[in-house]
């Protein structure tokens, strides 16, 4: 159970700080503040794959999206296969 705690621990911290980038990429984009670069730097190695794999869409990025869709399908797919 202590594995199963630690997938939901890090995937709600990684959902979470792919959702404030997201937020943070409308409201200001300096790479300079400490804040973004630390998030950079937690979620460019699941971002970055994807953006490889995804084109844009326009003027839009769907990647953060996609990747807390499949965040929420690993932390649902190991917490049920370690409850029954």
């Amino acid at each position: 159970m202590l594995f199963v705690k630690f997938v939901q621990v890090f995937t709600d911290i990684m959902i979470a700080a792919i959702f404030i980038r997201a937020i943070m990429s409308w409201v200001t984009n300096d790479p300079r503040n400490p804040l973004i670069s630390a998030l950079d730097q937690i979620t460019e190695p699941i971002l970055g794959p994807l953006r490889r794999i995804m084109p844009r869409m326009g003027m839009f990025d769907f990647t953060p999206m996609v990747a807390i869709f499949i965040l929420f399908a690993i932390q649902t797919i190991v917490t049920n296969a370690y409850s029954g």
